[in-house]
């Protein structure tokens, strides 16, 4: 499909409907890695269909807003790698392990006790019903590999490299499946690359490069500093983004609004589309179009403006819907500006 110039995108995530998920419960706590069941307000044997009516809310909001890029908004998920990781055979949910977050505290996570296998298309069918009600450019999210081995605990693998090399089979799996599918882009994360980023080094690279083995269709992998509702604190500049030049993804989503990150590393990833983070996600409080036209214009002397997908800094799942609505119109009218300025 065409899009516009400087085409504008959420990372993933919106906001889950109150009356879907609790969402006290939900800030409460770090994102889980294990099923978290009691997060959803609605009784089991109604909420597939009560997902399906929050995500056709998400996909109206998204278009409703001006979005040129409309994803599901991971409304199905607890958080945004545990609804495909705790879906593989090779781990134990039930008797789970504990593994640090990217902040130091210990949490539950998936145990691996056997070789990790994809035993049927994950997400395969949440492609096909936002294919299905929107006829804009589609975008869907599966959890990198080297993430999902850094949120697992290790018993079966020699080394964390094998295990991310055997999640690394099965993303590559789900990506094509998920191409097939319908979609138009699919997004990789891989927020612990920034978080670890000597291990991203050593083999986490190496993973996204197998995950992306073979793969026809756009990519885009997505690296954070963390949702902002939990991680406060934002460094001035990534710890490992110059070292994705030479993957064979197309698309890099990096954040730039709340950290007023030097956009000099820009430089090294010229022959990439920028999904530019320009919508703070620390604060409810709506940008004004004019400031989030400014965030973009800091990109431009770096990469070309055709380069630039305009995005939320990560996922918007932690704020208010008032809020993250008002914050996708403040974006798509700021993309109406720029437009307008640049001819």
């Amino acid at each position: 499909m065409t899009l516009p110039l400087l085409p504008t995108s959420l990372v993933g995530s919106y906001a889950q409907p109150d009356w879907l998920i609790d969402r006290s419960k939900l800030a409460g706590r770090f994102p889980p890695r294990v099923r978290a069941k009691e997060l959803w307000r609605v009784d089991p044997e109604f909420l597939a269909q009560a997902q399906d009516d929050a995500t056709l809310l998400a996909i109206r909001a998204q278009e409703d807003a001006g979005l040129d890029i409309v994803t599901d908004g991971e409304i199905r998920r607890e958080s945004y790698s545990n609804h495909f990781a705790t879906a593989l055979d090779g781990v134990d949910i039930d008797n789970p392990g504990t593994a640090l977050d990217r902040s130091g505290h210990p949490n539950p996570v998936p145990r691996i006790t056997g070789p990790i296998r994809r035993p049927h298309p994950v997400q395969a069918e949440d492609l096909r019903f936002l294919r299905a009600h929107t006829d804009r450019t589609i975008k869907i999210t599966v959890p990198g590999p080297f993430t999902m081995s850094q949120q697992a605990q290790n018993d079966h693998y020699p080394d964390a490299e094998a295990a991310a090399m055997a999640y690394a089979a099965a993303v590559n799996a789900e990506v094509k499946d998920l191409h097939d599918a319908g979609a138009d882009v699919v997004q990789i994360d891989e927020p612990y690359m920034q978080a670890r980023p000597d291990a991203a080094r050593a083999y986490g690279l190496a993973a996204l490069n197998a995950a992306l083995d073979g793969v026809s269709g756009t990519t885009a992998v997505h690296i954070c500093f963390g949702y902002a509702a939990i991680i406060h604190e934002r460094p001035e500049g990534y710890s490992f983004l110059p070292e994705l030049a030479g993957c064979p993804v197309d698309q890099i989503s990096i954040e730039t609004a709340q950290s007023g990150l030097d956009l000099g590393v820009l430089s090294d990833l010229t022959d990439k589309t920028i999904i530019l983070g320009v919508i703070d996600l620390s604060t409810p409080e709506v940008e004004t179009p004019e400031l989030v036209a400014a965030r973009a214009r800091r990109a431009f002397d770096r990469i070309t403006p055709t380069q630039i997908v305009l995005s939320t800094d990560c996922g918007m799942k932690y704020l208010p819907r008032a809020s993250a609505e008002g914050k996708m119109r403040a974006m798509a009218a700021a993309a109406r500006l720029l437009r307008t300025e640049l001819g």
